[in-house]
């Protein structure tokens, strides 16, 4: 059997109202000083965007159903980072042939086959994977709240094979030689980070941090500069 990477995106479970949020950039402005803005601005219309923003009740059991479908060993290779491109490497460095995402996003790359010739980012690694021919499959099983669709991928999707299976459509025994888990901070609120935290330990595995710090979300203690900051952002 095939080596398997199981990468896990913290924005599948958040809902947004289909809204279209975030950046393909990531960096402390799209981490953390945009979230901000986004604050101040919303509260400056009325409303509060923490209230725009939900997590999903299926983060409470989401282990439970994964661990029915993939064999997951107490001694796997279990990463977390901020960015999903480190998927990329992981995949890479544990010779994994197939790839189950779990995502609100493709990640193949968007703006058709050409996105691939650029370098590896956390909009396209999935894709970079597929063309530099170091997996030869690609299971992306997409959040129930995501705004995107398969057709939208077409050109991948007649290159690579690239599937789209329903949670409960994948096979179970499916052998895992990695997981990466991934909070993807341009998409997912810091005032989550908490519960983020929780989710990791609740797999039950060690695992190895890779650039992720904690995001200090506070809004009654910014000073009138540092508003002003990231309003600029």
């Amino acid at each position: 059997m095939e080596k398997c990477l199981l990468s896990i995106d913290w924005d599948y479970f958040i809902y947004t109202k289909k809204l279209n949020w975030g950046a393909y950039i990531e960096n402390k402005r799209t981490i953390i000083d945009l979230w901000y803005k986004w604050y101040f601005q919303s509260k400056a219309r009325g409303k509060n965007i923490q209230k725009i923003f939900q997590l999903s009740f299926e983060v409470d059991k989401f282990w439970e159903k994964i661990k029915k479908i993939f064999l997951l060993k107490k001694d796997i290779k279990a990463y977390v980072s901020d960015s999903h491109a480190l998927s990329y490497d992981l995949a890479k460095k544990n010779a994994c042939r197939v790839v189950y995402s779990f995502d609100a996003h493709a990640d193949l790359g968007y703006g058709d086959l050409s996105s691939l010739n650029l370098e590896v980012n956390c909009a396209n690694w999935l894709g970079k994977l597929l063309k530099d021919k170091q997996i030869k499959e690609a299971n992306i099983i997409y959040s129930p709240f995501t705004i995107e669709k398969p057709e939208d991928f077409k050109s991948m999707n007649n290159s690579y094979n690239i599937k789209y299976p329903p949670l409960e459509d994948l096979d179970t025994g499916i052998k895992v030689s990695a997981i990466h888990i991934c909070r993807s901070g341009t998409w997912t609120p810091p005032w989550f980070d908490q519960r983020f935290v929780q989710f990791i330990n609740e797999l039950g595995i060690s695992f190895n941090t890779i650039d992720c710090p904690l995001r200090k979300w506070d809004t009654n203690n910014i000073s009138f500069a540092d508003r002003i900051d990231y309003l600029l952002a």
